[in-house]
């Protein structure tokens, strides 16, 4: 079954749920990381929006949204907004990343200067660049990488 037929509006997952549905132990890296790295828990809402609706993990930083996680089987895809403030680093470091995050990068139109990455984790390497653009949209303390 799909994620939104078996968690409908109106049965909430818990963190373990998502989880377990994931099966993908880079889903616990990453919010692992997050959490660790800037002292923050996450947020399940449920969206109704036609492009990833049913129930997603979000992390914000005070007003500002650090990522939002859509569950899938086996993997998990997250949306990082890269606004104008952070491009000029990005577009820096985008030579060394997978070659997919380049193509989606490239790829992605920008809406009042913002991109909407919607990155499909499948592997280390995506996450691990996830991990840095997490951390040019949100800085931290270098000590905590």
């Amino acid at each position: 079954m799909d994620w939104d037929e078996i968690y409908t509006i109106n049965k909430k997952p818990s963190t373990n749920d998502i989880s377990e549905y994931i099966n993908n132990p880079l889903w616990n890296e990453l919010t692992e990381f997050i959490e660790k790295t800037y002292l923050i828990n996450p947020q399940i809402e449920y969206s109704k929006c036609s492009a990833a609706h049913g129930w997603n993990v979000k992390y914000k930083k005070g007003s500002k949204s650090i990522c939002t996680l859509y569950p899938n089987k086996n993997f998990y895809t997250c949306l990082v907004c890269v606004g104008s403030k952070e491009v000029v680093e990005i577009e820096l470091l985008l030579p060394t990343f997978e070659k997919y995050i380049q193509e989606l990068y490239r790829s992605s139109g920008s809406l009042n200067g913002t991109r909407w990455l919607m990155i499909d984790v499948t592997n280390s390497k995506i996450l691990n660049d996830l991990k840095v653009l997490i951390s040019i949209r949100v800085k931290i303390n270098s000590d905590k990488l």
